[in-house]
């Protein structure tokens, strides 16, 4: 099986991508090339992982000056031209986009070509690239029920998640334990407003033991101001054992991208959403609402991430251990443990010509 895996950008994008590229070399010895951007992370991880990447250029259309989206048109063309190039090449039997800037180029090019595709989109609103090519998709993979208005052929898969998530073990007592992160590089309003905090949240949750992953850039001042506070807590650059963190936190305050509320339902962990505001399509936003909605996660906006806000929140749920239990069972309700295989049992319909779901 020859399958070409298209788009890139975010660790939101890449991760999940090479979830599937890795169970498609496992189940069915595919050889899987990545089609990316050398902008995006892709360049970085998926030769660390193991697999070719071939390079198109193409910018973004969503949220850029006028200046850089009248390029991306002008550049779009050849893009799909080097995308068409690159099947021909390569003769894939499924083409996967996974959104991103390279996504869009390549699924046009194997639309034209009429070659089978699938969409994978982890979020509640398609990012732009899959809505551009949803109606022509041979099929879709999603995590959100919602998700499938916008494609013809749609299953409901969830997004592929580490096992390690879904062994973690329900924490039972112990210290109060929040969790604070911002994705690999931090989130420097969330660390800025977890610092004006600290004396709010010694004072009402005395016990409290917060892990704070901060990123590289706010590494040394949050450290110093939970030094500086005398709360008990473990600041780090970056966290290499998330499941096991995750373990021992009873509330988690972090950012909604797809990834991480995937690793959230897989953990059944409840959650504090800041959504990133900037995020296309307000993406963060809607997949947070779509927890908060089921009882999983409540949701407070950056424009709104006071300190005391904050620590009235954190303080609330940390203390209500009933609501945790609650939030937590919510979140489970969501997780999709078996996505890779049933994403790689869509790619094998498609590859036999069996595209129905």
């Amino acid at each position: 099986m020859r399958i070409i895996i298209a788009g890139g950008g975010t660790g939101g994008h890449v991760i999940p991508a090479l979830a599937i590229a890795q169970q498609l070399k496992k189940q069915f010895h595919a050889e899987v090339l990545f089609i990316g951007t050398a902008r995006g992370i892709e360049t970085r991880l998926v030769p660390q992982a193991g697999f070719p990447l071939k390079l198109i250029e193409i910018g973004a259309l969503k949220n850029v000056s006028l200046m850089t989206r009248v390029k991306t048109m002008f550049d779009l063309p050849l893009a799909i031209a080097a995308s068409s190039r690159m099947l021909s090449e390569f003769d894939p039997e499924v083409v996967i986009g996974v959104g991103g800037y390279a996504s869009g180029p390549a699924m046009v090019a194997a639309i034209r070509r009429r070659l089978p595709t699938l969409a994978f989109e982890p979020n509640v609103v398609p990012g732009f690239a899959n809505r551009m090519i949803a109606r022509w998709v041979s099929a879709a993979a999603v995590h959100f029920e919602e998700t499938c208005h916008y494609f013809p052929h749609c299953k409901v898969t969830g997004v592929p998640v580490r096992a390690a998530f879904f062994d973690i073990p329900a924490k039972a007592g112990g210290v109060p334990t929040l969790l604070v992160f911002g994705g690999s590089q931090g989130a420097r309003a969330i660390n800025q407003a977890m610092i004006e905090s600290l004396p709010g949240l010694r004072a009402k949750v005395p016990g409290i033991h917060i892990i704070h992953q901060t990123g590289q850039r706010d590494y040394d001042r949050v450290h110093a101001a939970y030094q500086q506070s005398g709360i008990s807590g473990e600041v780090h650059k970056f966290i290499d054992d998330m499941p096991e963190t995750f373990g021992r936190a009873d509330l988690l305050v972090c950012r909604s991208g797809a990834s991480t509320v995937g690793e959230i339902t897989a953990a059944g962990k409840p959650a504090i959403f800041v959504p990133f505001p900037a995020a296309a399509d307000d993406h963060q936003n809607v997949n947070a609402r779509a927890l908060e909605s089921v009882g999983a996660a409540v949701v407070v906006e950056e424009s709104n991430l006071g300190a005391a806000y904050l620590v009235e929140t954190i303080a609330t749920l940390i203390g209500d251990g009933s609501r945790l239990r609650a939030m937590s069972e919510a979140a489970k309700a969501l997780a999709h443990p078996k996505a890779v295989e049933e994403i790689a049992e869509i790619v094998r319909e498609l590859a036999s010509h069996d595209q129905t779901l």
